[in-house]
């Protein structure tokens, strides 16, 4: 079972400020929003590269986004500074931190984020990756605060810094390649955008989350989820990245909340042809078309379990996947464990709010509704009801 202390420290994210001694927009930019962008530009130049283990770069990204929540309060410099002379230390200091909530997670989790961190051969093309879209994202969040602060004290130093360490990655073709194309820039430029979409927007709440950061937040729980089934590795990415990419659609639409969706008869299919349509319209143009397929694979129906036969996506059932298409040859998704880890975020959404001593009518109808809905529910093996009484108000 997953520890409610493991889905408390990556919610932590939420509540992390970045550029917190910089002028920024009044929302901010919080770690848990810059390590979604950060999988969004991983995932791009993944694809460009074309010769990038899919399931190593996933697993690094969740590693890394546990040992930045471990130290990311020192300032990135000096963080940078230390890691170079007491990096090893370091490293094995962040292990010991997190090993207790991650130890018993299947599949060798907590033995290959050791190796990760302790062995510099292990996944070194996906490293160089993730190190890449860590700049990316970076980059694309300073350059809006720059705006607010070309009078602040070392702000062009902080310029240059990043600028360099951008400059160090000329040479990686995946790089090169998406700094000259201007669809692919504006294709994480614009699901950066989903940075200040807030959620629950009607309701006050803390923390605040974005569509983006809680696009992540149910990407990491559908990753740990499914290692406690019997998914094969490639079953367990594909879960990640469709939780990841499950509401990008909103970038364009904005959320519609699901009781204007379910108020009248078939507006939530029309709701989706428009989706649809401003997917078509608007994001794919931007991507080549290969691309597009595995985005409409994980954006429609991102609900259901389905495999890919013959090219075509079929909806089946998780017991069909665990029996006949538990292989990376079918392209395996678990909708159902999706949907079960988006309702899981929002009911976590609810829960550190009241905690937190802000709650309202409309949070406790959403927490009590949630949990109702997964009472005494199993999926994919995963008792779901005792998960959500964790967070119950």
């Amino acid at each position: 079972m997953i520890k409610k202390s493991l889905i408390e420290f990556i919610f932590e994210a939420a509540s992390i400020e970045r550029w917190n001694d910089h002028i920024r927009p009044s929302r901010g930019f919080t770690e848990l929003d810059k390590q979604s962008h950060k999988m969004i530009y991983a995932y791009v130049l993944s694809k460009i590269d074309g010769n990038v283990d899919m399931n190593r770069l996933v697993e690094g990204g969740i590693f890394e986004f546990f040992h930045r929540l471990v130290l990311t309060d020192i300032k990135p410099p000096v963080f940078h500074r230390l890691m170079k002379v007491k990096g090893e230390e370091l490293n094995h200091w962040a292990l010991e931190t997190i090993k207790n909530d991650v130890i018993n997670i299947p599949h060798d989790f907590y033995q290959k984020m050791e190796r990760y961190f302790m062995d510099e051969t292990y996944a070194k093309h996906e490293k160089e990756i993730l190190e890449a879209a860590h700049y990316l994202a970076t980059k694309w969040e300073f350059d809006i605060i720059f705006d607010m602060c070309r009078s602040y004290y070392g702000i062009d130093g902080t310029r240059a810094e990043i600028d360099n360490k951008l400059n160090s990655f000329k040479g990686l073709k995946c790089f090169d390649t998406f700094i000259a194309n201007d669809n692919f820039r504006g294709f994480t430029n614009l699901l950066g955008e989903l940075r200040f979409q807030q959620r629950w927007s009607r309701s006050p709440r803390i923390p605040e989350t974005s569509v983006i950061g809680h696009m992540l937040i149910v990407a990491v729980l559908s990753y740990v989820f499914s290692c406690h089934t019997n998914a094969s590795p490639e079953r367990i990415t594909n879960n990640f990245l469709g939780g990841l990419f499950h509401d990008i659609p909103e970038v364009l639409t904005r959320d519609i909340v699901s009781p204007v969706k379910n108020s009248i008869e078939g507006l939530d299919e029309i709701i989706k042809g428009i989706e649809q349509d401003q997917m078509e319209h608007i994001l794919y143009p931007l991507i080549p078309e290969a691309w597009q397929s595995e985005i409409s694979y994980f954006t429609n129906d991102e609900f259901s379990n389905k495999v890919i036969i013959d090219g075509q996506p079929i909806i089946v059932t998780s017991n069909e996947i665990d029996e006949r298409y538990n292989t990376a040859e079918y392209f395996p998704v678990d909708g159902e464990l999706i949907r079960a880890c988006d309702h899981l975020a929002a009911c976590i959404e609810t829960y550190f709010s009241h905690i937190y001593g802000i709650t309202t009518h409309a949070l406790q109808i959403g927490n009590r509704e949630l949990r109702k809905k997964y009472e005494n529910s199993c999926i994919c093996g995963i008792e779901f009801g005792l998960i959500f009484d964790y967070f119950a108000i």
